[in-house]
């Protein structure tokens, strides 16, 4: 059933053929890329882990900047979370975290989504009596603005027939990612809208929706996601997310119940995401490394006799002590200015070219 709300013209076919093409030719570069070391990595995940938290938690009328999430979390472990905001970010840093850990052991199961949802919600103390549990009371999805309006996008799906839906779409979003009969992109963005439309728990549902989007695209590939910010990307073009989503939802429990404007913003976005992650990657990579006359001294040295041993830079370095060599070599060999080949006394450097 949920195959024939995916419905394309010619026309839009080839646009959708383009577009998935454009996104697995940059998944395939980026997987080759993050296989070599690379240092710069870890600040992007730590940036869009930020953003992320950020935007998603905004986008539900939450008001922390970036800045203030980024110093409620470097005091983690002192600090009571007593405003409702914080309770929400806390909540989503640690969800987050987790399927950034362990994506590829978390499976599509309700028992996981529930626990997900548990996890999400355990700092928010208003939230403590539906943790886990599926809503008992009806739902509408309602968009809030900064301006402090709101607007109601959609009624959801009633609490009595929850079970039954969510039932239905996890065994075929899992039946669809094992017959590889329709590109997981599709199936992702399907799974998503459906789960949006059900609104199986009673609140946090926008949030746990932006985290299985997360889990999903690294489950299949796209591990991309996790140095770059796609919460922050739906934040950007909040009214056109609700639009899209929207325009399937009007003729919900329909036979014209059509989801393409939904998947096409969906690919959109990973589409502008990816160009986001290249500027950013591009910013990075091209910044240059900070060493002093001393490291230059034995950059120098290891580009015209490598390899070199630490005892050959030592003999050349009189004036330098073997612990104060040995940390500038730890030093370049992390800004990626030199290269470390074997272990102990053994131990040999080379004069990286690609620094250049």
């Amino acid at each position: 059933m949920f195959v024939n709300k995916i419905k394309f013209s010619f026309t839009e076919t080839q646009n959708l053929i383009n577009r998935i093409s454009t996104i697995d030719l940059f998944k395939g570069k980026w997987q080759a890329l993050e296989k070599r070391e690379n240092k710069y990595l870890k600040e992007l995940k730590r940036i869009a882990t930020i953003e992320s938290i950020g935007s998603s938690t905004r986008i539900e009328g939450a008001k922390l900047t970036d800045g203030e999430i980024e110093k409620l979390l470097n005091n983690i472990k002192i600090n009571k979370f007593v405003r409702r905001d914080e309770q929400e970010v806390i909540g989503y840093y640690k969800t987050l975290d987790l399927i950034l850990e362990n994506y590829d052991s978390i499976t599509l199961t309700e028992n996981y989504i529930q626990q997900l949802h548990g996890i999400l919600l355990k700092e928010s103390k208003k939230d403590q009596r539906h943790l886990e549990e599926y809503k008992k009371i009806s739902n509408k999805v309602i968009a809030k603005y900064p301006d402090g309006t709101e607007k109601i996008i959609f009624n959801t799906t009633e609490p009595h027939l929850v079970n039954k839906e969510m039932s239905e779409l996890i065994v075929w979003t899992n039946s669809q990612f094992d017959n590889k009969s329709i590109h997981p992109l599709l199936i992702i963005a399907t799974f998503v809208y459906e789960f949006l439309s059900i609104h199986p728990f009673q609140d946090g549902n926008g949030r746990l929706s932006r985290l299985l989007t997360t889990l999903l695209l690294m489950k299949s590939g796209y591990e991309f996601v996790q140095y770059i910010s796609f919460e922050h990307i739906i934040e950007e073009k909040k009214k056109e997310y609700y639009k899209a989503l929207m325009d399937g939802q009007k003729n919900r429990y329909t036979e014209h119940e059509e989801i393409h404007e939904w998947i096409f913003f969906f690919l959109t976005s990973i589409e502008n995401l990816i160009k986001k992650l290249e500027t950013k990657y591009q910013k990075y990579s091209k910044k240059k490394s900070y060493i002093n006359v001393r490291q230059s001294d034995i950059l120098q040295i290891i580009k015209n006799n490598q390899p070199v041993k630490v005892s050959d830079i030592v003999s050349k370095l009189e004036n330098c002590s073997i612990n104060t060599i040995k940390k500038d070599l730890q030093y370049l060999v992390a800004e990626n200015l030199i290269e470390k080949i074997g272990k102990g006394r053994g131990t040999m450097y080379l004069f990286n070219e690609d620094s250049t």
